[in-house]
C-alpha cells in the first residue's frame, strides 16, 4: 500500500500483493486494507468476490479455473468441470480433500475463440477435451 501512496486506486494492486503474501484473503486482511485505503469494506469485498483470481480461504497445490463464460458452456465446459471434479474428487468452490486440487469456475477469461478453456496452475490451455482435463488433473495427482 506504501508503494502506490496509499491510494484508494491501488484497491486491486493491494489485494494481490495480500493474497501473494498470504496465499488467500482473510477476512482480517480485508478489514485492514479497507481501513488503510479508506475504502468501505464492501468495495473490498466486492472486488476481492468479483475476480475469480482473488481466493477467500486457502487454495490446494495446484489451481484449476474452468471458464464458464457462454462460448465455453456452448462448447463443453459442463463436462470439463465434471471430469476435473471426478478425477481430483473436487466439487467446484472447493479443495480436494488431501489439500491438492482447487476448482474454480470464471464467468470469462477472455478466450472465447479456444473454447472451452481453463487455466491451470496459471496457464491458459484452450480447445479442450475430458481426456486433456483428465490426464493433467492425473499428472497433479502422480498417478
Amino acid at each position: 500500500m506504501r508503494r502506490h501512496g496509499y491510494q484508494p486506486n491501488a484497491l486491486i494492486e493491494t489485494l494481490h500483493s495480500v493474497q501473494e503474501c498470504f496465499g488467500y484473503l482473510e477476512k482480517t486482511s480485508l478489514r485492514y486494507v479497507a481501513l488503510t485505503l479508506r475504502v468501505p469494506l464492501s468495495r473490498v469485498y466486492g472486488v476481492a468476490t468479483f475476480y475469480h483470481f482473488f481466493a477467500l480461504k486457502p487454495t490446494g497445490k495446484h489451481v484449476c479455473v474452468v471458464c464458464m463464460g457462454t462460448a465455453c458452456y456452448i462448447r463443453g465446459a459442463q463436462g470439463l468441470l465434471a471430469e476435473i471434479g471426478q478425477s481430483a474428487h473436487v466439487k467446484p468452490g472447493e479443495t480436494s480433500v488431501d489439500g491438492q486440487v482447487s476448482l474454480i469456475t470464471a464467468r470469462c477469461l477472455g478466450s472465447c475463440g479456444l473454447a472451452p478453456n481453463a487455466v491451470f496452475d496459471g496457464e491458459v490451455a484452450g480447445r479442450l477435451t475430458r481426456s486433456d482435463v483428465h490426464q493433467r488433473v492425473k499428472g497433479w495427482l502422480g498417478q
